[in-house]
């Protein structure tokens, strides 16, 4: 039995090799991400696979699981650690070898396995690990599971059992690339630049947008896990520039972006413009709206208040649903709403039938926009984006903030504004119209102008987005008032990029 891990524990120590650390901080909403060397060894990763193995028991699902990991110079040997746990536990594995993390969510369904844990960093910079899980396809553990996950790793309360085993799938790249291109092709020939940062998908994307009938202009997809161009990150404003000169040079259509594990698209116009994913969520609700008769798309409360103002949308006889923000409660929301797709700001989106199985796939989105320009053949890709009303919005912007402080320090931010609220104060120099305080606080004021604070489910930072409906002066007056707040607090530090 392994005992209890370790909050910290030396490197190159007897102690290091022989005992599991595991930070608790890596126990995040709805994934779990560490340090590797530094708050996680492979004795903790054994601890996890074991007690995500004593979790699914519990559980009560069947003690079958599909395993994956990203390419990453240390990601197969963490996963092997999480297998012998995993086996420990009485789990049969089914290792489908390296690839995207929804490579893995098809795996479940392919090879009808109830369970998955993907060993992926996603975009984290090098350095970083972590482990995407579920026990109900196509769902991802929420707050729930990973707190229970969390106890019983940290109290070693293991419940090791017998008749473990392990099977390696061969080829199952291949048949997850066929899954992917078993439909039409596109009627009009689309040059697409495909982006993806030296990561994963650069193994994927371009073998499976051919084989749908695009013309594909590769952009840093040779495999590289030191990522020496820039982070396979779809939010990262160097990525997008680097897209969007690669889009330009060669005249492209339009420009996808994948981010290290594959599960998130970011777009690039014919004109270089990157249009922020929650705009993308707009058009593609455009079009599968009016393709389906109206139909409920779920949102998360970083994303543009288009949703519910956009008269195309309103015609067509779609619904918004606003929710938290993270991938696997916008999964979770749209399965329990049977929604037509979910869209999150980050670029995590979610098809259900008959465009997708519910999860989170860079690819099924790219395909998803290629599709709605192959319906639309007298229009550019700019020329969709101008059609929205406009409005002038933020990337995501990060602050750094310690883990065991950001849920603090957003809880100080929630109350400054509800006591501004209270007392009829005014916020970028306009009184508060409402807030939404179900994910941190998102602050609008009178003329629509919004901002939104909340905690990062997944690295050490706070989350800050800002728009206007009526002017770039407006979400900048916003964003000096939203981090006027921020910056009463010293924990808070400088942000990873500004408007």
């Amino acid at each position: 039995m392994l005992p209890p891990p370790k909050a910290a524990i030396p490197q190159n120590t007897l102690a290091f090799e022989t005992e599991p650390l595991v930070k608790p901080t890596g126990f995040r909403e709805y994934d779990a991400r560490w340090l590797f060397g530094k708050e996680l060894n492979l004795m903790g990763v054994q601890a996890l696979g074991l007690g995500l193995g004593t979790l699914i028991r519990e559980l009560g699902v069947q003690p079958e699981i599909v395993v994956a990991h990203d390419f990453r110079s240390y990601s197969a040997s963490i996963k092997l650690a999480l297998v012998n746990g995993l086996m420990a536990a009485g789990m049969r594995v089914h290792d489908v070898g390296m690839g995207v993390t929804p490579m893995a969510y098809f795996a479940q369904f392919a090879l009808d396995v109830p369970c998955v844990a993907m060993v992926t960093a996603s975009h984290n910079e090098n350095g970083w690990t972590g482990v995407k899980m579920g026990a109900a396809r196509p769902l991802t553990f929420g707050p729930d599971e990973m707190s229970r996950l969390k106890e019983i790793v940290l109290g070693a309360a293991f419940d090791p059992r017998p008749g473990g085993a392990y099977e390696f799938v061969q080829n199952f790249a291949e048949r997850y690339m066929a899954d992917l291109a078993n439909r039409p092709k596109l009627k009009r020939k689309l040059k697409v630049v495909s982006a993806c940062g030296n990561g994963t998908a650069g193994v994927f994307s371009p073998k499976v947008l051919e084989r749908v009938g695009c013309e594909v202009v590769p952009l840093d997809c040779e495999l590289d896990w030191t990522f020496p161009n820039y982070n396979p990150n779809t939010e990262d404003l160097k990525m997008l520039h680097a897209l969007r000169d690669e889009v330009l040079r060669t005249k492209a259509d339009v420009g996808l972006a994948f981010d290290g594990d594959g599960d998130r698209c970011g777009v690039v116009d014919d004109e270089g413009e990157e249009i922020f994913a929650d705009k993308v969520g707009v058009m593609l609700a455009r079009d599968l709206s009016a393709q389906h008769g109206g139909g409920t798309f779920v949102v998360d409360v970083k994303s543009t208040g288009l949703f519910l103002t956009d008269p195309v949308l309103k015609g067509n006889g779609a619904r918004a649903d606003y929710w938290k923000t993270g991938h696997s409660y916008i999964k979770r929301r749209v399965a329990e709403l049977g929604a037509l797709a979910g869209f999150e700001k980050s670029g995590h989106f979610f098809f259900n039938p008959p465009v997708g199985r519910g999860y989170d796939d860079g690819l099924i989105s790219a395909i998803a926009v290629c599709d709605m320009l192959d319906r639309n053949p007298g229009r550019k890709m700019s020329d969709l984006r101008k059609a929205l009303p406009r409005t002038w919005g933020s990337p995501t912007m990060s602050p750094h903030c310690a883990d065991e402080k950001k849920y603090g320090i957003v809880e100080k931010v929630v109350q400054h504004f509800e006591a501004a609220q209270k007392k009829g104060e005014q916020v970028a120099g306009q009184p508060i119209r409402d807030l939404v305080t179900v994910n941190g606080v998102r602050v609008t004021v009178e003329d629509g102008t919004w901002g939104l604070v909340r905690a990062s489910s997944n690295k050490p930072e706070l989350v800050v987005v800002v728009e206007s409906p009526a002017s770039e002066a407006r979400m900048r007056e916003m964003f000096a008032a939203v981090d006027a707040v921020l910056r009463t607090h010293p924990e808070v530090g400088e942000y990873n990029q500004k408007i």
